[in-house]
C-alpha cells in the first residue's frame, strides 16, 4: 500500500490578488502542511481572523475564503511561511518510514523555496559583478546622512545637506541636540499617517492594520473610527490616543474589537466601543504577559476585558495590569475570566479602579466574573453597578481560587435582590476586605461552603475568618457555633463547632471527637441536657479517648470539655471528673482555701481548728466540701467559719478517727449536707 504525501512543486509559494469587492474566494496553488502555515496580508496588513482556510495537505493547494469580501482595489496576499525548524528524529536502529522522510524532504523544499522567495525580492549585486565592499558603513558614520555609492559603485554615506533629512529642528532647553526634520517626524506615528479618516463613516481598520503591522507605536488623534474587523495588538507594541476623543468603533458585537495575543503590549487613553469582547486577551502566539491597559473607556460591547486562558499552557494568561478603566452599558460580563481549552486559567492579574455599569443596558451577566482564576486575581478599589436584569454585581465561579477583593462597592437597583458577591460551589480561598454592599440582595450569598475570609465585609457578620492565629487579642463578647445533637447511636463530631448540646431522650448517644492528631488547639464542650436514664459516652475516632478512656454523661446538665495536643484529647473541666484531694497535717488554726472538694485532716501533732471562708465569698457560693478527720488521737478537730456561726449555725466538732462532715454554702450561711460521727 502507498501511503500518499504532499508533493512540492516548483512554484513561488506566495499570490496576489486584486480584490474586486464581491469576490470572497482566494486559492492558492501551493501545498502548506496545516492552516497555521498561511499568512494573509490586505495591502500589507497582516490579517489574523474573519476568513477560513482549506486544503491543507494537499499538493495542488487550497482557498482563503473570507467573510466578507475585501474592498474593491486593495491587494489581497497569500503567502506560505513557515517555522524553519525539525519536524522528525529517526532513531538509531528504529524502523525507517518512508511517509515521515517524504515528510521531512517535503518541509525541506518548502522551506528552501520560502528563503529563495524571500531573497527574490532583495537588492542586490548583479552576479557578473565582484564587489569590493557589502557592508553598511558603521552606526555612527551613517547617523543623519542618506545611502549613496562612491566612484567605484560601493556604498558610501552622502550628506543629506538639501534634503528633508538635514538638521533642521532643535528642542528648547538647555542640552537639546540638533535633529533633522524627518528624524523628528518619526518620533510619532499616527494611524493617519495610513490613511485613517475618523469621521465615524470611514471604514478605518486597514489604516490602523497597517500602522500596527509598520510600527511598534502606534497614536490615535481624536476622531470616531469605523472599524469592522478585529484589531490585533502584537506583542511589544503600543495603541494610544488622546482620551475620550478618540473612539474606535466597532460595525458590531460579531467580532472582537481588539485581541491582545502576545506579552509587553500598551493600550491606554482610547474610547472602545461595541464588539463581542471589546478587548480579548489570550495566549494566541506566545505568553500573554505583561500587558497594561489603562484609562479606557468601554462602551456597549457584549464583553468589556476578557481574558482566557485559552489552549496552551506554556502560553498563559498571567500578570496583566488593568487601571483605570470604565466599562459601560456591557450586554453580559464587565470582566470576564475564563479557561475556553486546555491552558492554564487566568492568574495573577491585577485590576484597579475598575468600574462597571449597566447604565440601562438589561446586562445579563455579572459586572465582575471570575469563572477560572488562581493564585491572586485581585480586584482593588473597584465599583460595579448593575442592572436588575444581572446575575450579580460581581461572581466567583466554581474554578476560582485565591481571589482577592478589596474595598469594593456594590450596587443594584432598589428591590432588585441582586446578589453583591456571588460566591459559587467550588470557589476557595477568596478573601474579601472592605465591601460597600448598596445592593438590596445578599451581601456575601455563599455557596461555596464558607471557603472564604471577610473583613469589615458581608452582613449581619461583618467579620468572617476561618482557621487564624491570634496572639494577642482582647474581645468584649464571644459567640460559640452550637450543634444540637439528639441522634441515637454514634455521632462523629467535625471542627466546625464548639459547642454540642445532646439530648439523649430518643436512646444512648456516642459522641467521638476528632483524632487528636487533626485537631491540635481545639477545645470542645458536650453537655448532656435531658433527664434520662440514657448515658452519652465521649469517644475519639481511632484514639484512646479523653483523657485516654471513654467518659461517661449520665446526669442531666453533665458536661465535659475537652482540648486536643495534636496527640491526645485531654479533659479540662467537667462535673464527672472525681475532686480533687489535699492532706493536712498540722496544729492551731488551718484557714480553708476551697481549691479542692476533700480535706483529709490529721490533728496527730495537736488540736486542730479549720475554718471555712465566710459564706458569701465567691469562693464558696454553691460549693460543697468535706472534712475528714484521719488520726486515732484525742485531739479534735473543729470546723469554723471565718466572720461567721459555721456550719448549721455552729461549730462543729469531729473528735474519732474517721468522722467527716460534708457542708455546702448557698451565699447566706453553710449548711451540713452529712455527717459520719
Amino acid at each position: 500500500m502507498t501511503i500518499e504525501h504532499i508533493k512540492v512543486p516548483d512554484i513561488k509559494p506566495v499570490v496576489r490578488y486584486v480584490a474586486d469587492g464581491d469576490e470572497t474566494v482566494f486559492p492558492f496553488p501551493f501545498p502548506i502542511f496545516a492552516s497555521e502555515d498561511i499568512d494573509i496580508y490586505i495591502n500589507g496588513a497582516q490579517q489574523y481572523t474573519g476568513f477560513d482556510i482549506s486544503g491543507a495537505g494537499a499538493t495542488e493547494g487550497g482557498q482563503v475564503s473570507f467573510n466578507t469580501a475585501p474592498v474593491d482595489g486593495v491587494i489581497v496576499m497569500i503567502q506560505r511561511r513557515l517555522p524553519l525548524e525539525r519536524l522528525t528524529d529517526f532513531l538509531e536502529g528504529g524502523e525507517f518510514s518512508a511517509q515521515a522522510i517524504n515528510t521531512e524532504l517535503d518541509f525541506l523544499t518548502a522551506a528552501i523555496q520560502q528563503v529563495s522567495s524571500d531573497q527574490a525580492g532583495m537588492i542586490r549585486y548583479d552576479d557578473t559583478e565582484s564587489p569590493s565592499v557589502v557592508v553598511l558603513p558603521s552606526k555612527a558614520q551613517r547617523a543623519g546622512k542618506v545611502l549613496g555609492f562612491d566612484g567605484d559603485g560601493n556604498p558610501s554615506v552622502v550628506s543629506a545637506e538639501g534634503t528633508m533629512a538635514s538638521p533642521d529642528y532643535t528642542a528648547s532647553g538647555s542640552g537639546a541636540s540638533l535633529r533633522s526634520a524627518a528624524d523628528k517626524f518619526s518620533d510619532i506615528v499616527s494611524v493617519k499617517d495610513f490613511g485613517a479618516i475618523g469621521d465615524g463613516l470611514s471604514d478605518d481598520t486597514l489604516a490602523f492594520q497597517q500602522a500596527m503591522s509598520a510600527h511598534s507605536h502606534v497614536y490615535v488623534p481624536q476622531g470616531t473610527y469605523l472599524i469592522t474587523a478585529t484589531l490585533t495588538l502584537s506583542g511589544g507594541k503600543s495603541l494610544f490616543g488622546d482620551g475620550q476623543a478618540s473612539i474606535l468603533k466597532g460595525q458590531s458585537n460579531v467580532f472582537n474589537l481588539i485581541e491582545i495575543p502576545e506579552g509587553f503590549t500598551r493600550l491606554a487613553y482610547l474610547r472602545l466601543e461595541k464588539g463581542a469582547s471589546a478587548i480579548k486577551l489570550y495566549g494566541r502566539d506566545s505568553a500573554c504577559v505583561q500587558n497594561n491597559l489603562g484609562d479606557l473607556v468601554v462602551h456597549g460591547a457584549n464583553i468589556g476585558i476578557h481574558l482566557d486562558g485559552y489552549t496552551d499552557t506554556d502560553k498563559p494568561c498571567y500578570w496583566n495590569n488593568f487601571d483605570r478603566i470604565l466599562i459601560e452599558e456591557m450586554n453580559t460580563h464587565g470582566v470576564y475570566l475564563t479557561k475556553s481549552g486546555a491552558g492554564d486559567t487566568p492568574n495573577a492579574n491585577r485590576f484597579t479602579k475598575i468600574r462597571t455599569y449597566s447604565k440601562g443596558a438589561d446586562t445579563s451577566g455579572s459586572g465582575i466574573y471570575v469563572e477560572y482564576g488562581a493564585l491572586n486575581n485581585s480586584f482593588v478599589d473597584c465599583e460595579v453597578n448593575m442592572a436588575a436584569s444581572a446575575d450579580s454585581c460581581i461572581r466567583l465561579g466554581g474554578n476560582s481560587d485565591k481571589t482577592l477583593l478589596m474595598n469594593i462597592l456594590t450596587e443594584a437597583p432598589s428591590g432588585s435582590l441582586l446578589p453583591n458577591i456571588k460566591l459559587d460551589s467550588g470557589s476557595v480561598e477568596t478573601s474579601i476586605i472592605n465591601l460597600t454592599s448598596q445592593s438590596d440582595g445578599a451581601a456575601i450569598l455563599d455557596n461555596s461552603g464558607g471557603a472564604y475570609d471577610a473583613v469589615n465585609a458581608g452582613s449581619p457578620d461583618k467579620n468572617r475568618l476561618r482557621k487564624t492565629r491570634v496572639t494577642d487579642l482582647t474581645a468584649t463578647l464571644m459567640r460559640y457555633d452550637t450543634e444540637y445533637i439528639d441522634s441515637a447511636g454514634t455521632t462523629a463530631l467535625d471542627l466546625s463547632h464548639s459547642v454540642h448540646i445532646v439530648d439523649a431522650s430518643n436512646g444512648a448517644i456516642t459522641i467521638a471527637l476528632p483524632a487528636a492528631s487533626e485537631s491540635a488547639g481545639v477545645s470542645i464542650t458536650i453537655k448532656k441536657k435531658d433527664g434520662s436514664a440514657n448515658i452519652v459516652t465521649i469517644t475519639e475516632d481511632g484514639g484512646s479517648g479523653p483523657d485516654g478512656t471513654s467518659l461517661q454523661l449520665g446526669g442531666e446538665d453533665d458536661y465535659a470539655t475537652v482540648l486536643s495536643n495534636g496527640a491526645g484529647w485531654f479533659i479540662t473541666s467537667s462535673n464527672r471528673v472525681a475532686g480533687n484531694t489535699r492532706f493536712i497535717d498540722a496544729t492551731g488554726t488551718v484557714d480553708i482555701d476551697m481549691s479542692v472538694d476533700t480535706y483529709l485532716v490529721s490533728s496527730y501533732g495537736g488540736a486542730l481548728t479549720t475554718r471555712l471562708p465566710p459564706a458569701d465569698a465567691a469562693s464558696a457560693i454553691g460549693r460543697t466540701v468535706t472534712i475528714k478527720k484521719t488520726d486515732s488521737s484525742s485531739n479534735y478537730v473543729t470546723v469554723t467559719e471565718q466572720g461567721g456561726n459555721g456550719p448549721d449555725q455552729s461549730n462543729q466538732s469531729l473528735t474519732a478517727q474517721y468522722q467527716a462532715i460534708t457542708m455546702v454554702s448557698d451565699g447566706g450561711q453553710w449548711f451540713v449536707i452529712s455527717m459520719h460521727i
